[in-house]
């Protein structure tokens, strides 16, 4: 599980659909998400900065805290 002391990283596949789910609980969350894509990184609470990302590409989310659904969303969407 996660801790403030540690960055937490998942790789996710994310459709435009999930982003918006993806953006709803990342702002949910009281610590920093971040997204990367090749040379891309945005802010993951931001809807314009997600949904600039390339979404047939797998996306790294950086986050630096904790949050059941938040975690249960990235379960979803992760890959291997």
């Amino acid at each position: 599980y996660g801790s403030v002391d540690k960055v937490n990283e998942i790789r996710i596949l994310l459709s435009a659909e999930g982003v918006v789910e993806f953006v709803k609980l990342a702002t949910e969350c009281d610590f920093d998400i971040d997204a990367h894509c090749k040379r891309l990184h945005v802010d993951g609470k931001s809807i314009l900065g997600m949904m600039s990302m390339d979404l047939n590409h797998v996306l790294t989310v950086q986050y630096y805290g904790y949050s059941v659904r938040f975690e249960e969303m990235l379960a979803r969407y992760a890959v291997a």
